[in-house]
């Protein structure tokens, strides 16, 4: 597996694999081809269907001026997620790169080798992490400094700054969210909505919530967000650990290695299924996003590795099905609110697994295996299209009343 700096990335929103991933793929190929005086994008599958809502134009013309982006939702390739991106020069010659955006703002270029970070850890599944971890009595993010080395800490200790910023940044407004659905932020309503006699159940739950919803608003604006593992899904994971390091006054360095122990984990399930809503749905982002956050619940409160393995296999398995079909192809509706109900789900799920894991009958990576072949089996209109689902219902019943 690759390291975990491929899995936390700092970018904008309101989508790694149709913002982040085509922005990469710009600068890759400027990079390629300099000197380049216009270009033209074709974006096909999920790129095409839903990429003005997730600003996948925006994105491609601000990255390269002068160019022209064509949305091709016709015309099926083996990858949902693929743009071809040409360019001329000044005599009018044509240059042309295919680029696959795999999820969690990574790419692949058709033909070439990836220039992602190389391969670190030797193991690819949990059972031989695990295995590895009882036999040199390590705890998860002691595996993970091992093969990352100290500095691993040094880049996690960026990532949770950030975290915490786009929380406060989200707190801090009650603006409309761009776009056609006039989505009102309610990140900051929630934070303030204290209720007479409020049990501490409700307020934990409307401040993970209201935490929750900070970063998915934040995202679905373009604002900065870390991807955990993906920008639709980057609310969870940063929720549940302010959440927890508030109650609990956990220092910075437990929180680190909490999001070592998810990163691991959200490694594991990108390596052997997918992160990527237009591969596997929904189930892939805010279903891989609280097994992250259920597994970082588990660490803080130093669970044994069977707990924690349980804890992220209860929280996977209950999103198995979860599909992707964003309203106006907006990263809005459903998708905030799954943010929050993703990181309720995990703390429960590691609640759970705290009295129950020596009495579980099926493994996490039986779950990622299993979360990867439903992926395959749901339809392509319920995997980020935006033709299925909530998205074919909102604008089935809107052109209705517009016809009244």
């Amino acid at each position: 597996m690759k390291s975990i700096r491929e899995l936390y990335k700092i970018g904008y929103g309101p989508s790694s694999s149709h913002t982040m991933g085509p922005q990469k793929a710009c600068e890759l190929f400027q990079k390629k081809y300099p000197g380049l005086h216009k270009f033209k994008v074709i974006l096909y599958g999920s790129l095409a269907m839903t990429g003005k809502g997730h600003l996948t134009d925006y994105v491609i013309k601000k990255t390269l001026g002068d160019v022209e982006v064509v949305f091709d939702d016709q015309f099926v390739l083996w990858h949902p997620n693929t743009l071809d991106i040409i360019g001329y020069d000044a005599l009018d010659h044509e240059f042309t790169m295919r680029v696959y955006s795999v999820g969690g703002g990574s790419i692949k270029v058709e033909n070439e080798e990836s220039n992602d970070l190389p391969e670190i850890y030797p193991h690819h599944t949990f059972a031989e992490v695990k295995n590895f971890c009882m036999q040199n009595k390590l705890r998860l993010y002691e595996y993970v400094e091992r093969f990352e080395g100290n500095d691993i800490w040094v880049f996690l200790d960026n990532i949770f700054k950030q975290m915490m910023d786009t929380i406060k940044r989200g707190l801090g407004t009650q603006t409309i969210i761009p776009g056609e659905l006039h989505v009102k932020r309610k990140a900051k309503q929630l934070l303030n909505s204290e209720l007479e006699n409020e049990s501490p159940e409700m307020r934990e739950s409307r401040l993970v919530s209201a935490y929750a919803y900070a970063v998915a608003e934040e995202n679905a604006s373009g604002g900065i967000v870390v991807t955990a593992p993906t920008c639709g899904s980057s609310g969870v994971v940063p929720a549940v650990l302010k959440y927890m390091q508030e109650k609990h006054n956990f220092n910075n360095q437990a929180c680190l290695q909490a999001l070592a122990t998810a990163g691991l984990i959200g490694n594991i399930i990108k390596h052997n299924a997918s992160i990527s809503g237009a591969i596997a749905g929904c189930q892939a982002e805010i279903g891989s996003a609280s097994a992250m956050a259920a597994t970082l619940h588990s660490e803080l409160f130093e669970l044994s590795l069977n707990q924690i393995e349980y804890a992220g296999e209860i929280s996977l398995e209950h999103h198995l099905g979860l599909t992707c079909d964003p309203v106006l192809g907006y990263v809005q509706i459903p998708c905030i609110e799954r943010n929050a109900v993703g990181a309720m789900r995990a703390i429960d799920s590691s609640r759970l697994a705290f009295f129950l894991s020596e009495s579980r009958k099926i493994s996490l990576d039986m779950v990622i295996d299993t979360m990867y072949q439903t992926g395959k089996d749901i339809h392509t209109k319920y995997r980020e299209t935006g033709i299925g689902g909530l998205a074919l219902l909102y604008q089935k019943i809107k052109g209705e009343e517009e016809k009244e």
